[in-house]
């Protein structure tokens, strides 16, 4: 991987291969950005020029409604639960046996164009043989497009118009909603039925995972995630995904961050530093899964391991009400049947 900007890239890349557990960074704050955008709601075909918000406070223009979107995989698969099709898609699509990647959500990846599949592939070339009308992406840092190398963005961006969306610094609810309002603006319905019922969906999980974590006060949650050498264990503010579920009251083990403030690297050895009662595993393919943990004794003397209350995390949540909703729950079931171990 070409680096620039050393100390930024080098979070973002640690961030894509999985040792900061889909952290996002801390040099800016995100504002509440719900009312950006433009979002009718309707599915109406809208004639005229298109505009849209994003969450740089970057406003991406058209002449019309653009309809060769590429995409980050994440956010394709978000805007494919609001009938929103594109028709490329860069970052992790595609396993190593050829299956879709957990970040492709109900994707059907043989029907687009796969411009890059790992951190720092992106085939410009093919990107414009496309001839894209927008770009949508990520953004763990602000500015910084995720997954579109800086070595070659200067290109990319000349291509399109671009629209960034925050995965960090934010929390489940406003993710989702600012990918509601860009598929909104891009002419979903998001008042169809399907829509509607994956929210009451989504609000019926959030209500249960409040009261699981009201009920089992004392279970303490780890976030980590694994590579060959180091495990890692994230601090649950700095990413969307666990800061909503600390809002929500789930109680997590605060690690002693590193400088960058994100997350705390274990060696094996000491990887049963903090006690947990739950682990949550990033279930990104660039991590090392619990099944390919058993031959580290460390990891299989955990009180946590012992008792069979590992779960997945979805690290790079699909932003749609209709894939977050099954995260809450799974979260909330695992906690009901808790027993305190740690």
């Amino acid at each position: 991987m070409t680096v620039l900007r050393t100390s930024s890239l080098s979070r973002r890349g640690l961030l894509a291969v999985g040792g900061a557990v889909g952290l996002g960074a801390v040099l800016a704050a995100c504002g509440d950005s719900d009312e950006k955008g433009s979002a009718s709601g309707s599915g109406a075909e809208k004639s005229g020029p298109w505009s849209f918000e994003d969450d740089r406070g970057q406003t991406a223009e058209a002449e019309s409604t653009p309809k060769n979107i590429v995409a980050f995989i994440g956010v394709a698969a978000a805007l494919h639960d609001y009938g929103v099709e594109v028709k490329g898609v860069f970052g992790p699509t595609k396993t190593s046996d050829g299956k879709a990647d957990v970040q492709a959500g109900d994707l059907d990846i043989s029907k687009v164009e796969i411009l890059g599949n790992v951190w720092g592939e992106f085939n410009v070339e093919k990107y414009a043989g496309l001839a894209p009308e927008l770009l949508v992406t990520a953004m763990w840092e602000k500015d910084a497009l995720w997954y579109v190398p800086d070595q070659s963005k200067d290109k990319i961006l000349k291509l399109a118009p671009s629209v960034a969306l925050w995965a960090a610094q934010t929390t489940v609810p406003k993710a989702i909603q600012r990918h509601e309002d860009l598929a909104a603006s891009l002419g979903a319905d998001v008042k169809a039925k399907k829509v509607t019922d994956a929210k009451a969906a989504f609000e019926k999980a959030a209500a249960r995972l409040r009261a699981a974590a009201k009920s089992q006060p004392n279970i303490k949650v780890l976030v980590g995630s694994a590579s060959q050498d180091l495990f890692y264990v994230s601090l649950a503010k700095t990413s969307a995904d666990t800061l909503y579920f600390q809002e929500l009251g789930v109680q997590f083990v605060e690690p002693k961050v590193n400088e960058a403030g994100f997350f705390e690297e274990l060696s094996w050895e000491n990887v049963d530093k903090y006690d947990a009662d739950i682990i949550m595993m990033d279930n990104r393919s660039s991590a090392l899964q619990p099944d390919a943990l058993t031959s580290k004794p460390t990891w299989a003397g955990l009180p946590a391991v012992k008792a069979g209350q590992v779960i997945p995390r979805t690290t790079e949540p699909i932003y749609s009400y209709d894939k977050c909703a099954p995260i809450l729950d799974a979260l909330a079931e695992a906690i009901e049947k808790a027993k305190k171990v740690g």
